[in-house]
């Protein structure tokens, strides 16, 4: 399992008029990480580089620390709200079938549970091949693997808002080779949840 790259979390508060001046705060990203932004005001520009970083939107103040009491207060809901971050998995299948591999089938219960923590699922489902074959071949099968993964997901329960199922065959290599060439890692599905 993988998560999908995410972009640092920023919080803007738009506070009542006895509060403090609307701010925003630079938060970690799901993967821990810190973006950067940058606040553009009337009064100034602020930079934000550092997780828990507050600036007023008029950018009249130096970036100040936000500490986690306020940040509850001011953002808690919010960031209660926050749908879980997409996770994307692969599974890999045996050379021109639709077979999984024994580790991608025990992949399963593990969609299975990123499925079932959101209450509002969006699923996209994209087939890849190797080079062995045509491309118009590699196509079709990529596709029909796509379309197995999403029938294999369904027949588990799987109850989704939205799902997509795409083909990209062998256009979008994982590990590039030349043509003919068998990859196990370019035979796969990708498959992101939100």
């Amino acid at each position: 399992m993988q998560r999908a790259p995410t972009v640092s979390l920023l919080l803007a508060g738009l506070l009542g008029a006895c509060a403090s001046p609307s701010y925003v705060v630079l938060l970690h990203d799901a993967d821990g990480g810190t973006g950067r932004v940058e606040v553009r005001g009337a009064k100034g520009t602020q930079v934000l580089t550092h997780a828990n970083e507050g600036a007023r939107l008029d950018g009249a103040k130096l970036p100040y620390a936000v500490s986690a009491e306020r940040l509850q207060k001011d953002f808690g809901a919010a960031m209660a709200a926050r749908p879980e971050p997409a996770e994307q998995f692969q599974f890999y299948f045996l050379t021109g079938s639709t077979t999984l591999t024994a580790a991608s089938q025990a992949l399963i219960p593990d969609i299975m549970a990123a499925v079932l923590r959101r209450p509002a699922v969006d699923i996209s489902i994209i087939g890849h091949t190797d080079t062995v074959g045509s491309a118009s071949s590699n196509r079709e099968l990529a596709l029909t693997r796509a379309r197995a993964i999403a029938d294999l997901l369904i027949a588990g329960g799987l109850k989704v808002v939205a799902i997509s199922i795409e083909s990209h065959g062998e256009s979008n290599l994982k590990v590039q080779t030349p043509d003919e060439t068998p990859e196990p890692l370019n035979r796969r599905v990708e498959i992101t949840v939100r």
